[in-house]
């Protein structure tokens, strides 16, 4: 089982929202200055609360691994991973470990980000393609996803780990037969490192999510 969807939250009524989350994550919002950072946060794990409630999980208790992966502690066989950037939220579910990424698709992106921390054969498919920023949100989102599939986050090194953008995404010298999935959302790029290919991607209001 898998589920990958997203949300603009944009227009996220904060007010409402906060009411709506555990105390843990409002204290998270209140960490935040800007309002659109707080709109993410709260958008987020409510995202997470839609997709565990249409699987009838109920009373989830979350817990932070030590790399700073959150996970379901009282419950066994689901997995989730959220990410946010600019507008939108992100949520990935699954019944086996997984990563998600999404990232705004900015065109003035800094390339030497891939010269000097990726893997020297995705530096060279950025540069070389027809639109070197539009290539490089591609594995950014692919590794990113990776990254947090291990739970390392940013402790694993992006130059540590090839992957291969061709018919099929890959990561080079892979051992768990890993799937990879990229999506394309308006200005937005989503990358999804899992144990399933993924061909649904679920878009929901954010008035479904109060």
């Amino acid at each position: 089982m898998i589920k990958l969807a997203y949300c603009n939250v944009e227009d996220l009524d904060l007010k409402r929202a906060y009411g709506l989350v555990s105390k843990n994550r409002q204290d998270k919002i209140d960490f935040y200055r800007f309002e659109k950072d707080k709109k993410q946060s709260a958008g987020a794990y409510l995202l997470l609360k839609k997709l565990l409630s249409e699987e009838n999980v109920t009373d989830p208790i979350f817990k932070t691994a030590k790399y700073g992966k959150a996970y379901i502690s009282n419950i066994e066989g689901i997995h989730f991973n959220m990410s946010h950037s600019g507008r939108m939220v992100l949520c990935a579910l699954s019944d086996m470990e997984v990563g998600a990424d999404i990232e705004y698709n900015d065109p003035e992106i800094d390339l030497s980000i891939a010269e000097h921390y990726f893997y020297n054969s995705e530096y060279e498919s950025i540069m070389n393609s027809a639109d070197p920023a539009d290539e490089f949100f591609k594995y950014w989102v692919l590794k990113e996803s990776y990254m947090k599939y291990t739970g390392l986050g940013m402790n694993l090194n992006l130059n540590s780990f090839e992957i291969i953008i061709e018919d099929e995404i890959r990561l080079k010298n892979d051992d768990e037969n890993l799937k990879f999935n990229l999506f394309n959302i308006k200005d937005y790029k989503i990358g999804i490192a899992s144990h399933y290919n993924v061909s649904n991607l679920v878009e929901y209001d954010v008035d479904e999510l109060y």
